[in-house]
């Protein structure tokens, strides 16, 4: 996510955490302290992270199924149809689509050209890297962000717990009978902590791996219908440019 929206966001995350921590929170919970305004910033930076990614993987996946829409591909290049088949992917959008349509379209722009068909296979894989490249970034946008707030989490967590078990033992510590109030708030103060930080980082680690499969599955797609448009194309198919 680009700073010039992550920092709105995260201003936004900070005040609705505080106005939750001041107004709306039971008073069990206020007693893990003000790292709990820390640990509600983070589960919301979660949590928007979370939706940006499905809409982006949604955006990504294209319309319709893309595993059929692979099938129909190659059928429509292996019969030499080019036209319909860059009409399809100009149709169908999502990553997929958007690497092997621009790999068709620059070897249909070179049918004119005098030039061997090996160059016009490696002007055309060229082409689908070029598009892969920009596809990729994309897919894999703020998956490190996420991961990163599930390893801050933890660390907050075990801070709270730090800091609770401190106020218990300075408590016991009191000559006489151990101050009861305090105590109590002390062990509050770090099982709260402790049990925000890993509900947040379980959330992160699950969904950052949900992703990243998503992710592999996305760039093992492209790779192989990307090799397997270009050997049709090198084996002699897709000549016909419209024509089955």
């Amino acid at each position: 996510m680009k700073s010039y929206v992550f920092i709105p966001l995260l201003v936004f995350a900070i005040l609705v955490s505080l106005a939750i921590f001041q107004f709306m929170l039971p008073d069990f919970i206020k007693h893990g302290g003000y790292l709990v305004v820390l640990l509600m910033t983070l589960s919301i930076l979660t949590l928007a992270f979370i939706l940006e990614r499905l809409a982006t993987l949604r955006r990504a996946q294209g319309r319709g199924d893309v595993a059929k829409f692979a099938r129909q591909l190659r059928s429509s290049v292996h019969a030499g149809q080019i036209d319909e088949a860059i009409e399809a992917c100009r149709q169908q959008g999502g990553c997929l689509a958007n690497v092997v349509g621009a790999g068709l379209e620059r070897y249909q722009a070179l049918q004119s050209e005098p030039i061997p068909q090996d160059e016009k296979i490696e002007e055309t894989k060229r082409a689908m890297d070029e598009a892969n490249a920009l596809e990729t970034p994309l897919l894999e946008r703020n998956l490190i962000a996420l991961s990163t707030i599930a390893s801050i989490a933890t660390l907050v967590g075990l801070l709270g717990t730090t800091i609770g078990m401190i106020r218990s033992f300075m408590a016991m510590g009191h000559q006489g009978a151990p101050d009861a109030v305090q105590l109590a708030v002390g062990i509050s103060e770090a099982l709260i902590n402790t049990a925000g930080g890993l509900i947040i980082a379980i959330t992160g680690i699950v969904m950052y791996n949900y992703f990243t499969n998503r992710v592999d599955m996305f760039n093992y797609t492209m790779d192989e219908t990307a090799y397997e448009v270009l050997q049709l194309l090198e084996h002699g198919k897709g000549y016909g440019h419209g024509r089955a």
